[in-house]
């Protein structure tokens, strides 16, 4: 079968290669068979013998007719047919020309830009001689093609960078190599090819100058570890400034304190308090360019702690209230009671911020109030803080300008009120990296309104707690006689309630009201006048079963009327407010009722003083902490550096008297506070002797001293400037956790 294949291809060649020698060919076998045939045909019929038949003749030339006819008209078709498939294959031939030209073409263009282009490309074999190499490549190597194909070049590698493979088999890696015009870094794709059907896959590499990217990303290394060094650096000299600020500053807050405490004549009371105030301007421009450059650096850390939401917030207005009251203002607070009683939440941030916020609104209020409202937000989970005041305001193109650092409302309000204009860049900060946002509405002469709201959960341990019993007022008439932005918190809540509330601060309109009803409560404020207030307070005995007056806390020891069953002390806590409403009431009662406070426990030990080991090597501050010690009743020995305070604490150790209460600086000179530290607790662990508190007595506020210090073994720290009210509520809550007896 195949040879007779052979035979037709060889024979159709022939016929495309010498159609007129094959014509001729055919056209003589043509003739012979018919002559012959004819010839034969006449020959035998004129023959004595062929039994010639004039009727069979012709039956038979027909029926050769006929055959010839068939032939002819087979003949026909098939050519017919022959040549419509020729004109096919001559359409296909010029579609297969034009092909092969369109390919030639993409091959040249394909050529060009394989050889042009800037990328590294060469082929090797299986024993790594080169194929082909493109232009590039040879350029770089510095030869001609001809001299690199055949031959195993490569270049002399300096360095090998990191290598990784991909998942179709494509290794990638860098390497720095030499080349005669210097060292160039390039980054190599490797992978095997098959260019011809039955021959053995080549290696092909192509490889990019990475050189300008790879040295731009070593110099961003390089500047990202040069700016994480000198952010160290800042970080350093942050905690160092801070150490050597604060320590001079609690000397003079200190000593300005203690000199206060002595007898002094009114100027002499006057300087000393003008030293201590000025001390704590300074400690709070301090705070806030520490806080700012916490910021910068990205050391602003946030804890998520579950905290009492009203307590906080009573907490900061109680605070502020002397500044507000010292400038006849009110503060007043109001915590919506659908509000968790405990959220998670950064507590010490959130207090930073409302007091910013709430302190600028008392030092730029002249007359009015300030009013801190917490409600529920507009987000699940979500709590909005109000800070209210009725202050100077803010211009509507100034109120963007303020959040940013070191900026204010105005030159005018810089000059009249201070200040450095961190403050609410500081908050705007913290917020948005609590999750919140903080916005203003203002107008001017008329007062601000700052709402932040942050997003805090209620802490599990919280959950359908409430902070105390609401009195049940439903139905109860309760006259309000005040004005201001407290009047109005306290008629907000008591409605809440379900008091029927009557507001007036027209002290004719409330006499004249009380003898229309029965009232379950009357609340005067004391601020509407004293002869006033008694007044109405002796009107009120026929008419209000619970008479109370409204004062502040340096009223609060005032003589006040006999027909008052009570007093609250403003800025109001809600808990104070509800006690008061559901005491059993006194239609008469001839002395006024205290504030409802909590009991003595029964049986307190009596009072009896630590023995104290102090190590600080500033002598002013020894002399400080000594005199304040000393005042709340405790015993002091001072050392002045780390190695004196360990053999200090190791002889009264031996002695069989050991210290109750060691305050350790942080840097001494000679033995550190941290490294005298460790060395205790080690020698603790091996006598197995009792645990002696330690207190980091540190001037740096930053986390990582913190750290330091509990890692140290301290079990806390106190943060210089100290004063005796903060130093008596640390040695409290450590004798509290240690079972101390102070």
């Amino acid at each position: 079968m195949g040879r007779t294949f052979r035979i037709k291809v060889r024979m159709r060649r022939f016929r495309r290669s010498h159609p007129r020698i094959a014509f001729a060919i055919r056209s003589f076998m043509i003739f012979s068979a018919t002559f012959g045939a004819a010839y034969g045909f006449i020959t035998g019929s004129r023959a004595e013998n062929s039994g010639y038949d004039p009727n069979a003749f012709a039956i038979g030339a027909s029926f050769l007719f006929a055959l010839a006819c068939l032939g002819l008209a087979t003949l026909s078709m098939r050519l017919r047919f022959v040549n419509k498939r020729m004109r096919k294959l001559a359409v296909h031939n010029e579609a297969l020309i034009d092909r092969n030209w369109e390919l030639k073409e993409a091959e040249e263009r394909a050529r060009s830009l394989f050889e042009s282009q800037g990328d590294l490309i060469v082929l090797r074999d299986h024993q790594g001689r080169i194929t082909f190499a493109n232009d590039a490549y040879c350029a770089l190597a510095g030869e001609v093609r001809t001299a690199l194909v055949g031959t195993r070049f490569d270049f002399d590698v300096l360095e090998q960078g990191d290598s990784a493979r991909e998942s179709n088999g494509t290794r990638i890696h860098d390497q720095k190599i030499a080349t005669h015009l210097g060292a160039r870094w390039i980054a190599w794709r490797e992978g095997y090819v098959r260019l011809d059907a039955g021959q053995p896959a080549e290696l092909q590499s192509v490889g990019r100058d990475v050189t300008d990217r790879t040295e731009t990303e070593r110099a961003l290394s390089d500047a990202r570890d040069q700016a994480d060094a000198a952010s160290r650096a800042k970080s350093r000299f942050l905690a160092m400034a801070s150490h050597e600020i604060r320590t001079p500053l609690n000397g003079i807050m200190g000593m300005s304190g203690l000199l206060l405490d002595t007898t002094l004549t009114p100027e002499q009371t006057t300087y000393a308090r003008a030293v201590k105030t000025s001390g704590e301007a300074l400690m709070a421009l301090i705070e806030e360019l520490l806080d700012y450059s916490k910021i910068e650096a990205g050391k602003l850390d946030l804890e998520l702690r579950p905290f009492a939401l009203s307590t906080l917030i009573e907490e900061i207005t109680e605070l502020l209230a002397p500044r507000a009251q010292a400038k006849t203002l009110e503060i007043a607070a109001y915590v919506d009671e659908r509000l968790p009683l405990e959220v998670m939440g950064d507590a010490a941030r959130l207090r930073q911020v409302l007091l910013n916020l709430a302190g600028n609104a008392i030092k730029f209020t002249a007359s009015g109030g300030v009013a801190l409202i917490v409600e529920p937000g507009i987000w699940p989970n979500e709590i909005s803080f109000l800070v209210r005041d009725t202050g100077i305001g803010i211009a509507p193109e100034a109120q963007s300008r303020i959040f940013r650092e070191f900026e204010q409302a105005d030159e005018r309000v810089a000059r009249t009120y201070g200040g450095t204009g961190l403050g609410l860049a500081i908050s705007e900060r913290i917020v948005k990296r609590m999750g919140g946002r903080i916005t203003l509405e203002s107008e001017p002469g008329r007062g601000s309104t700052f709402e932040v709201a942050i997003p805090l959960a209620p802490s599990q341990g919280g959950a359908g707690q409430t902070t105390f019993p609401s009195p049940e007022l439903a139905g109860k008439s309760i006259l309000l006689i005040a004005d201001g932005i407290e009047a109005s918190l306290i008629a907000r809540r008591l409605e809440r309630w379900g008091g029927q509330t009557c507001m007036t601060s027209d002290a004719a309109v409330a006499e004249a009201l009380l003898p229309e009803r029965s009232w379950h409560a009357v609340l005067i404020d004391r601020a509407l006048g004293a002869a006033a207030a008694d007044r109405l307070g002796e009107v009120a005995r026929a008419h209000a079963t619970q008479r109370l007056v409204l004062l502040t806390p340096s009223s609060r020891h005032e003589k006040l009327c006999p027909a008052f069953t009570g007093y609250l002390v403003k800025p109001l806590r809600a808990a104070s407010l509800a006690a008061r409403l559901a005491l059993t009431p006194e239609v008469i009662s001839p002395d006024l009722a205290p504030e409802p406070v909590e009991p003595a426990e029964a049986g307190a030990a009596p009072a009896k003083g630590l023995s104290i080991l102090v190590a600080e090597d500033n002598e002013i501050n020894a002399l400080l902490m000594r005199s304040l010690l000393t005042k709340l009743g405790h015993r002091v020995v001072i050392a002045v550096h780390g190695e004196a305070a360990l053999e200090s604490w190791l002889a009264a150790s031996s002695a069989g008297a050991p210290y109750d209460l060691v305050l350790m600086d942080i840097q001494m000179p000679q033995l550190d506070g941290i490294e005298a530290s460790k060395r205790i607790r080690a020698h603790e662990a091996r006598t197995g002797g009792r645990r002696t508190p330690i207190l980091a007595l540190t001037a740096n506020t930053l986390v990582e001293d913190r750290y330091a210090c509990f890692e140290a073994g301290m079990d806390g720290f106190l943060i210089k400037p100290l004063d005796r009210d903060k130093l008596d509520e640390a040695l409290a809550g450590l004798a509290a956790a240690r079972h101390l007896v102070l």
